[in-house]
């Protein structure tokens, strides 16, 4: 139960409270559930679609796309932010690239990337709702969560001493890659083969680029490759 808890407070805003420090083991298991937080944060994100069924449709989009945002407190924008940040101004070193992205401030490339990407989620997000195809909501989270969860898998992370180490460094990875697995099964018995394709290509992509210019992953990385891929496969499964 201690891992599952550990993932809600890492991946979401929900008041969840750990009783004290995790062992180091129980923040690698903790990964395994992250397509799990995904599932849940894509069903309240239907829920409410169903809720508000009715409304216009545009502030539908928006007030679905406000929640989704405060569910995830922020986390993933916020290294989304930071990483258009570096991955311009580091002019493809690797030291100035990460050294920037531990500046808290956002600069002109951050804000437009933000833009955009928010810009994306809500025109997709209103022609879902235009469609009637909420439900495609948790499919889509679940493929963002898992995205972590590949990518802590196979990618190394350089930042050292920091939490998502000890995650890395304790997955147990013959379970993740039973979990991926099952991922993938779900997505594709769901009828979302394409969505699954998208995923698995930007994946791939945006991996190898963090591979060539900073020899693995970090924190705000993690996140800048979940909100891309994620908005990706929205604006697939939308079209």
């Amino acid at each position: 139960m201690q891992p599952l808890l550990i993932a809600l407070q890492f991946l979401t805003s929900l008041p969840v409270r750990l009783p004290g420090m995790p062992a180091p083991e129980q923040m690698g298991r903790s990964l395994l559930y992250f397509p799990l937080v995904g599932v849940l944060l894509g069903s309240l994100l239907w829920l409410a679609s169903l809720a508000l069924a009715g409304a216009p449709l545009l502030l539908q989009a928006a007030l679905l796309l406000t929640l989704w945002i405060g569910l995830s407190g922020f986390l993933h924008l916020d290294g989304l932010a930071d990483s258009a940040d570096a991955w311009l101004g580091g002019f493809g070193e690797r030291e100035r690239t990460l050294e920037i992205m531990k500046d808290p401030r956002s600069g002109p490339v951050a804000i437009v990337v933000l833009l955009l990407v928010l810009l994306l989620k809500f025109a997709a997000l209103a022609a879902l709702l235009e469609q009637g195809a909420g439900l495609a909501l948790v499919l889509v989270l679940l493929l963002g969560r898992s995205s972590l969860l590949a990518l802590f898998l196979t990618t190394p992370y350089v930042r050292r001493g920091g939490l998502g180490e000890a995650m890395a460094e304790h997955l147990p990875r013959r379970a993740a890659c039973v979990v991926l697995a099952l991922v993938g099964v779900v997505v594709l018995l769901a009828g979302f083969w394409l969505a699954l394709l998208v995923a698995l290509l930007v994946f791939a992509g945006l991996r190898r680029q963090l591979l060539q210019r900073l020899g693995g992953t970090t924190g705000d990385t993690a996140g800048a490759l979940l909100e891309l891929l994620e908005v990706l496969v929205l604006v697939v499964v939308a079209l």
